[in-house]
């Protein structure tokens, strides 16, 4: 396997300009906050905005951002492998249980260089679709049966050397993943390639990833606890001090189904969230991926803790979790709000932020709940700080020059003029065209610098994966 700093280095000189200071003209831009500003000149050097200015005619021979040009948007929960599940759901009833079952089936058959493969194509997708930085909830760690590989941190390796062909940030929230239900059982047959037998080797294999990438400026090793059916109480503390020594962000899946709730009260006579505050889980660096079920005393605990949450709603619709209370938890004190695409039933950060909004008309029964402004907020800069990258998300010097240019004459877009509105509930992915990252372009005129061969790798995953053949004849080149 080629070497995953190798791999960094090449892919960011693919992408560098020789240039020691760089310029950018923008149409529009919505700076992170505040009215859409234009004519906005942007200079760039070492990948951060050195100055922004407002208000200023196009400059001769600098490179121009058409459409509304938005801060780099963050993917704050990925599980890149369920990418190939799309589509493959879909013919039948069933549950997130049974959705499961065939998600095992994808996780049995995936290598190192396989999962490569796939997760390059995976994040380059995400950067078409605007993202700069993705936080990969990663717990297919080991080979078959659990036999670790000769390098313990193989799989996570490959999810680097993806995200660096990708041309995007990781943050590789490595999973600590024990048991197969609340009651600690052990992990059944394919997973027990997500185990390493207890919170303290966890950490010890993590320590070496952390060693190895700890001083980069593109991937940051964070940790999470796979939810409270997969880490038993008792394991949860060497996660949490890991996290706690290291400032890493500390993420985790919670309340996403009504069974977990009520399996854990049957067990441990308390919530999920209950039970991560008990277990000193809760914190203003960690995050709360879906919330779906939460009680008033849930809510009072993430609040007073300012622990972070991340709603997935294209995948909770997905699976029929439920719809979170995204009202009570965007009027809290404290905590980020973050939205991630989680399984990739669909891959649109712009789709995220607005399923926020439309989900809760659907329960509350009212319109314009959320301004278009924190919903932006939440796909760019809570995103962002979600996954440990805290000087990202805003369009303001010091900052990291992340942009994502969104065309405003689409079919989608056209009539709605450049505002954060039109962004949110009318913009898809599809309507990226431009996208840069530290200051480096990683896509243009809606193509990838780098990575050309999205499809085929899609396909060629989707064969090995489920056996069948999947490539129509003269439909992929």
């Amino acid at each position: 396997m080629t070497s995953p700093s190798n791999a960094l280095h090449r892919a960011a000189d693919a992408l560098r300009s020789d240039d020691p200071e760089e310029q950018w003209w923008c149409e529009h831009a919505w700076l992170g906050g505040g009215p859409v500003e234009h004519g906005v000149l942007l200079t760039v050097a070492e990948g951060r905005f050195t100055r922004v200015v407002t208000g200023v005619e196009r400059p001769a021979a600098v490179p121009v951002l058409r459409g509304l040009v938005l801060p780099g948007l963050a993917n704050a929960h990925s599980h890149a492998f369920h990418r190939a599940l799309r589509s493959r759901t879909q013919h039948d009833r069933g549950s997130f249980w049974t959705w499961r079952d065939l998600m095992y089936q994808a996780a049995d058959k995936l290598d190192p260089d396989t999962y490569r493969d796939l997760a390059t194509a995976v994040f380059t997708e995400m950067a078409l679709a605007g993202v700069t930085s993705v936080g990969e909830f990663h717990y297919l760690h080991h080979g078959a049966r659990g036999v670790p590989y000769d390098d313990p941190n193989a799989m996570g390796r490959a999810l680097v050397e993806a995200a660096a062909s990708a041309g995007v940030r990781l943050t590789l929230l490595d999973t600590c993943y024990l048991s197969a239900s609340v009651d600690g059982s052990p992990l059944g047959d394919v997973q027990r390639r997500f185990g390493d037998g207890s919170g303290e080797r966890w950490a010890e294999r993590v320590d070496l990833l952390r060693r190895e990438f700890g001083g980069s400026d593109t991937v940051i090793v964070g940790a999470a606890l796979h939810s409270v059916r997969g880490v038993p109480l008792q394991h949860m503390p060497p996660v949490v001090e890991w996290a706690d020594a290291h400032r890493a962000p500390l993420h985790v899946h919670s309340s996403e189904q009504t069974a977990e709730v009520e399996q854990c009260v049957a067990v441990h006579g308390r919530t999920p969230t209950a039970l991560l505050h008990d277990a000193g889980v809760l914190g203003p660096r960690t995050t709360a991926v879906h919330a779906t079920h939460l009680t008033e005393s849930d809510l009072a605990m993430l609040d007073s803790t300012a622990t972070g949450v991340c709603f997935c709603p294209t995948t909770e619709r997905d699976l029929g979790d439920g719809i979170g209370p995204a009202s009570a938890l965007l009027a809290r004190s404290a905590g980020l709000f973050s939205v991630g695409s989680d399984s990739h039933a669909v891959i649109d950060l712009f789709e995220e932020a607005r399923a926020v909004e439309l989900d809760e008309r659907l329960r509350c029964r009212e319109r314009g709940i959320f301004p278009a402004d924190l919903l932006l907020k939440s796909a760019t800069s809570d995103g962002q700080h979600a996954l440990g990258w805290t000087d990202a998300g805003h369009i303001v010097p010091g900052h990291r020059a992340d942009l994502v240019a969104v065309d405003m004459e689409s079919v989608r877009t056209a009539g709605g003029g450049p505002r954060a509105e039109t962004a949110v509930f009318a913009a898809t992915a599809a309507d990226v065209t431009d996208v840069v990252v530290d200051g480096r372009p990683v896509v243009r005129d809606r193509g990838h610098l780098v990575v050309t061969d999205v499809s085929r790798r899609l396909v060629d995953a989707a064969d090995l994966l489920f056996g069948e053949h999947s490539r129509q004849e003269g439909a992929v080149r």
